[in-house]
């Protein structure tokens, strides 16, 4: 099991996956999260990332010192 952790900051613990998607929805702030993806004919999900991967666009955070 590994810890995963929501845009909200909410955690929980998990298969050994790279990321869950929490269809439930179940929190108060869910109809209105920011973190909420609704995509496209398909039902609207969370994403939780494993609790210690990077911010997917860490990479980028250097990328305007570079370019200038």
């Amino acid at each position: 099991m590994r810890r995963f952790r929501a845009g909200c900051g909410r955690v929980c613990e998990g298969p050994d996956e790279g990321d869950l998607a929490y269809t439930a929805l179940a929190y108060p702030e869910c109809p209105g999260c920011e973190h909420r993806l609704e995509p496209e004919g398909a039902p609207s999900f969370c994403r939780w990332r494993l609790e210690d991967a990077p911010h997917p666009f860490a990479a980028l955070a250097g990328l305007l010192e570079v370019v200038e």
